[in-house]
């Protein structure tokens, strides 16, 4: 067994340890922040060095949607917000997950779910409930049509408040590593602009 390691995967650090067995193919463990992995004998270092960081990222993301999703407030206010359409859409679950990386939100009709996006949890409340009246929009109108534009602001008045929120975060996000330390420390600590 190899002395343990620490390595960092989506900015938690982890203490790995490996363990080459019998075993034909590569298994992880997490347990807190402790990472176990069992690689066969022969497993060359290269294939493992690409694929420990991939399963610890998958354990990560599990575990903290798991963590994300014990509240059960997010369900409540998306029925609330489907109540504002004429005709409100069902909604029975409402997940916040860490695999969708490209939208902030998704519906599906025939399993009335709504995913949501994993950073969503701790925006503020008005952001959230835009999101979850953007997805339920698309069960009248599939695309971004003027249609669909419209029902989304009667239904929720502060879109386009919510939608510049969204591009500012997506903004900083991308832009974090590059900013130099002392932006990001403004940043960090910048009193809130109109936030409520």
């Amino acid at each position: 067994m190899a002395a343990p390691t620490t390595i960092i995967i989506d900015g938690v650090t982890l203490t790995l340890t490996v363990e080459r067995k019998r075993v034909r193919n590569i298994n992880a463990r997490l347990r807190g922040t402790q990472l176990f992995i069992s690689a066969p004998l022969h497993a060359a270092q290269k294939h493992l060095d690409t694929a420990i960081p991939d399963l610890a990222r998958r354990l990560i993301r599990r575990v903290h949607a798991r963590e994300v999703n014990v509240q059960e407030d997010a369900l409540a206010l998306a029925r609330a917000v489907a109540q504002r359409f004429p005709t409100p859409p069902q909604v029975e679950q409402v997940q916040f997950v860490t695999t969708q990386e490209a939208r902030w939100g998704s519906y599906s009709s025939a399993t009335r779910t709504i995913r949501l996006h994993a950073a969503l949890r701790l925006m503020p409340t008005w952001v959230l409930k835009a999101v979850l009246a953007h997805e339920l929009a698309h069960v009248f109108h599939l695309n971004h049509s003027s249609e669909f534009q419209q029902l989304l602001r009667r239904v929720y008045p502060d879109t386009d408040r919510a939608d510049m929120f969204l591009a500012g975060v997506s903004w900083v996000a991308q832009q974090w590593e590059r900013l130099p330390p002392v932006e990001r420390h403004l940043l960090a600590r910048a009193a809130s602009y109109g936030e409520e």
